[in-house]
C-alpha cells in the first residue's frame, strides 16, 4: 500500500462508549495494525451542550479495557475550530463559498416573514441553489459582515453534475449536484458545523481511510464537495453496516441503556479479548467457520472486504438474569475463561471476588496455589467473571445458601440423614484426604447400606457446595480440604 495509513475513531462525547461505537474503533485499529499504519482517536466535542468530561472519560475507559489505545490523542476537536472557520474563509476568498445573510429566525415583522416564505418558493422552483446571496460580491459581503450584520456561510454546490466515490463495503455511489443544497460550513454565530469540521480535521491529521458506520455515507458526498473546494486528495472510504438490536431497529443508547455499554460488559464479567472477537464478527467474517479469534488472528485476518454489507443483530436480553445478553456473547466469554492461560485468569477472578467480598491476602501470599487451582477447578463452568463471586461463593466462603432445588433434588431420602454423618466419620479418620480414598470411603458406605453410590455423590456434592452441579464432588472435597468438607457433610443434615 503505497501511501501510508492513518485511520481514526472520532466518538461524540455525548453518552458511554456503546458496543456500536467500539466496533468501529476496534474495525479501525484492526486495519491500523494490519498494515502497520498508525490509529487516532479524536473527541469530536463541538457539540457543548450535550458533551462532558465524564462522558469523555467513559469513553476512554471503555477503549483502554478493550485494549483499542490510541498510537495519536485523544485530540478534541473543540481545539481546532480556528483552523475550522480559516478553512471557510478560505473558500469565500475562492469564491468556492459565499455568506449567507438569509435572517436565522423569523420575527414579528410580517414583512420578514413574507420575504422568506417567497425566498423559500422561488427555491423551491428553481433549486436548492437559488439563494439570492450565492453571487454577491465579496466586497459587499465582507463589508456587510464588518458592519456586524450576521451570516452563515455556505459552499457553493456546482449547480449540474454529478458527485461520485467508491465505498470500500458498498462500492460505487453517485449522486446529482442538483440533489446537494448549499452547506452551510458555519452558522451565523461563527460555530462551524459538523462536515467542514470533520474534512478539515480529517485533512489536517493525513487520515488516508475513513472507516465509519454506515449511517454516515449520506453524509459522505457532502464532505466530497468540501475536500475538492479545499484541493484536498480524498481518503479511502469504508461505511460498516448497522448493529441492529432484537425485532431489528437501531442500536439506540437513550432506547437500550446500558445493556449495549462496553463499561457494563467490563463489570459483568467479560474478558476484553472475548468481547474483542464477539464485536469483530458483527459485521465481519473471516471466511471461514472460525469463531474463536485472537487478536492476532483478528489483525492476521481482517480486510475490508470481507466487511458485510447487511447489518448485523446483537441479540441481548434487557435484563438482570444470567443471560442478559447475545448468547453467542456469554458462550464466547465462557471458552475464553476456559482456555486463557492461568496466569492471566487469577488476576480478574480476584477482582471480582474483592467486590464480591470474599477475598484473602492469603490468595496472593501461602494459598496462592490453592487459589490458582480452585480457579482452574471452577473455570470450565463459568461464562462469566461474575460467576466466580456468585455461584462460587460457597468455594471460597462457608457462609452460602443451600440451593431449594438441589435439596428437593439430592438431599430427599430420608437414609442420608443417618449416611452423611457416616460418610463424614469415615472421611475424618482418613490418614491421606485424597480423591482416591475419598471415593473408596464412599463406595464403601454405600456398598454396606445397600445404595447406589450415585445417591451419596449427588448429597454429598449439594452439602459441600449447596448446588447439584458443580466441578467433580471428590476433587472439590480434596480441594477445599478434610476439615471443611467433613464439617460440611455434618451440617447438611439442618436442610434436609
Amino acid at each position: 500500500m503505497a501511501q501510508s495509513v492513518r485511520v481514526r475513531f472520532a466518538p461524540s462525547p455525548t453518552g458511554y462508549l456503546h458496543v456500536g461505537g467500539a466496533r468501529t474503533a476496534l474495525f479501525n485499529w484492526l486495519f491500523a495494525r494490519q498494515h502497520d499504519g498508525v490509529f487516532i482517536l479524536r473527541i469530536e466535542d463541538t457539540d457543548l451542550q450535550r458533551s462532558s468530561e465524564a462522558m469523555v472519560q467513559g469513553i476512554l475507559d471503555g477503549m483502554q479495557w478493550l485494549g483499542l489505545e490510541p498510537d495519536e490523542g485523544p485530540f478534541f476537536q473543540s481545539s481546532f475550530l480556528e483552523q475550522h472557520r480559516a478553512a471557510a474563509h478560505r473558500l469565500i476568498e475562492a469564491g468556492k463559498a459565499y455568506y449567507d445573510f438569509t435572517p436565522k429566525r423569523e420575527t414579528d415583522d410580517r414583512t420578514v416573514k413574507e420575504k422568506i416564505v417567497e425566498r423559500a418558493i422561488a427555491q423551491e422552483q428553481s433549486g436548492k441553489h437559488a439563494n439570492p446571496y450565492r453571487d454577491l460580491p465579496v466586497s459587499e459581503a465582507l463589508e456587510r459582515v464588518a458592519s456586524g450584520e450576521p451570516a452563515a456561510i455556505r459552499l457553493k454546490t456546482p449547480v449540474s453534475g454529478v458527485s461520485r466515490f467508491n465505498d470500500e463495503v458498498y462500492g460505487p455511489q453517485e449522486r446529482e449536484y442538483s440533489e446537494i443544497e448549499d452547506l452551510v460550513l458555519v452558522r451565523s454565530d461563527g460555530h462551524p458545523l459538523y462536515n467542514l469540521s470533520v474534512v478539515v480535521d480529517d485533512i489536517q491529521m493525513r487520515i488516508s481511510h475513513v472507516i465509519r458506520g454506515m449511517d454516515h455515507l449520506t453524509n459522505t458526498h457532502k464532505q466530497v464537495l468540501i475536500y475538492q473546494a479545499l484541493g484536498a486528495e480524498l481518503p479511502v472510504f469504508a461505511h460498516l453496516p448497522l448493529i441492529f438490536a432484537p425485532g431489528r431497529e437501531k442500536l439506540s443508547k437513550r432506547k437500550h441503556g446500558e445493556v449495549v455499554s462496553v463499561t457494563t460488559y467490563r463489570d459483568r464479567g467479560f474478558v476484553a479479548d472475548a468481547l474483542v472477537n464477539f464485536l469483530a464478527l458483527l459485521g465481519w467474517s473471516p471466511g471461514d467457520d472460525q469463531e474463536l479469534l485472537s487478536r492476532g488472528l483478528l489483525i492476521e485476518k481482517f480486510s475490508l472486504e470481507q466487511v458485510n454489507k447487511a447489518a448485523a443483530v446483537f441479540n441481548f436480553k434487557e435484563s438482570d438474569a444470567r443471560d442478559w445478553t447475545d448468547p453467542k456473547a456469554l458462550w464466547m466469554n465462557g471458552e475464553y475463561i476456559k482456555s486463557m492461560p492461568l496466569g492471566q485468569l487469577t488476576p480478574m477472578v480476584s477482582e471480582f471476588l474483592k467486590r464480591a467480598g470474599l477475598w484473602r491476602p492469603e490468595y496472593e501470599a501461602e494459598e496462592a496455589p490453592w487459589f490458582a487451582h480452585m480457579v482452574d477447578l471452577l473455570r470450565a463452568r463459568y461464562r462469566t467473571l461474575i460467576d466466580f463471586g456468585e455461584l462460587g461463593r460457597p468455594y471460597f466462603a462457608d457462609d452460602f445458601e443451600y440451593e431449594p432445588a438441589a435439596i428437593k433434588k439430592n438431599l430427599k431420602d430420608d437414609k442420608l440423614k443417618e449416611l452423611l454423618p457416616e460418610l463424614a466419620s469415615r472421611w475424618t479418620s482418613l490418614t491421606e484426604f485424597s480423591h482416591e480414598s475419598t471415593e473408596a470411603a464412599l463406595r464403601s458406605l454405600a456398598e454396606e447400606a445397600a445404595v447406589k453410590p450415585g445417591l451419596l455423590i449427588n448429597a454429598a456434592r449439594t452439602a459441600l457446595t449447596g448446588q447439584s452441579v458443580g466441578p467433580g464432588m471428590f476433587e472439590i472435597a480434596v480441594t477445599l480440604g478434610k476439615e471443611r468438607s467433613v464439617e460440611r457433610l455434618k451440617r447438611a443434615i439442618h436442610v434436609m
